[in-house]
């Protein structure tokens, strides 16, 4: 087990506690920066300054940049993903993990506040036909074993010893990450700002399989405010396309009361997901219309 990285209590502020914090993390000194965000580290594994990467319970279509990471992903020399269903991830992984599903393990979540609520295995071993598959924590343990790294925790209650005993900083943080200010967007005829988010129940991974839940889904529209959707030249039950610089895609207008020149969208009810078959983000403009129809094919020439 890891010696207690904190012994007798010693304020967090203590130097010599960062000294065996840092002891016992086998490294020189602790950082003193603020590590990479997602986008950073895709952009890191495409570039080829990360030579392998470990991926849990992500969806290419939620990144920021998925055609980025599709990129990275088939870039990377060494993919590991922890996985409840396949994915885009699992076609390129070099090994695939099986991880427990919430309800057949303990954890905590993190609310909107930043507090930590934990909680206990709703299904017990005793309670399944099949053997469980190993936690996130037990399977992070033994990819670090096998790395000669040995964390020293081998179950949750060991781990929430572990942070118990770093207690809460009240020393100096690193520098907060700094965003240069840009202009808001400012669309003009034709144009509107993009806003979405993702629906509670859409095309996700864990949805596949279980049709009746899928078959309560929302119905996928558009949303625009009136004299928009007028201006654009579409009406409600119309099918609005929303083009960005990748592509676009269509779906039926439903006008709804909402701030001047913004379109919403459900970010994964259809296709690829909007980002990936427009190349839009929330807040990025995008142009709208009226979908195009298809041309009519011309009629078979008729010869005697």
């Amino acid at each position: 087990m890891t010696p207690s990285l904190l012994p007798g209590g010693r304020p967090s502020t203590d130097p010599r506690a960062r000294d065996e914090v840092a002891t016992a993390w086998r490294v020189a000194e602790l950082p003193h920066r603020y590590g990479r965000d997602t986008g950073q580290i895709i952009e890191a594994a495409a570039t080829g300054e990360l030579g392998a990467l470990l991926v849990a319970g992500v969806e290419v279509a939620d990144l920021p940049d998925p055609a980025r990471a599709r990129e990275a992903l088939s870039e990377v020399g060494f993919l590991v993903s922890l996985e409840l269903r396949p994915s885009e991830v699992t076609e390129h992984a070099d090994v695939v993990l099986p991880v427990a599903a919430v309800a057949e393990k303990s954890g905590t979540f993190l609310n909107w506040e930043g507090r930590a609520r934990m909680f206990d295995a709703a299904l017990k071993p005793d309670h399944m036909t099949r053997a469980l598959a190993p936690t996130d924590a037990r399977v992070l343990h033994m990819l670090a074993d096998a790395g000669d790294v040995h964390l020293g925790l081998p179950d949750l209650a060991t781990a929430r010893r572990e942070l118990d005993g770093l207690g809460a900083w009240d020393g100096p943080h690193a520098t907060e990450p700094l965003e240069t200010a840009a202009q808001p967007p400012r669309p003009a005829s034709g144009e509107a700002v993009l806003a979405g988010h993702r629906l509670l129940l859409d095309q996700g991974r864990l949805q596949q399989g279980d049709e009746a839940l899928a078959g309560t889904r929302h119905a996928a529209v558009a949303r625009l405010m009136d004299a928009i959707a007028a201006e654009a030249g579409v009406k409600d039950g119309d099918v609005l396309a929303v083009t960005g610089s990748a592509g676009a895609t269509e779906l039926p207008l439903q006008v709804t009361e909402m701030p001047d020149r913004v379109v919403w969208l459900p970010l994964n009810s259809t296709g690829g997901g909007v980002t990936s078959d427009t190349g839009a983000r929330p807040g990025d403009l995008v142009r709208i219309g009226p979908a195009l129809l298809p041309e009519p094919s011309e009629a078979p020439e008729v010869t005697s």
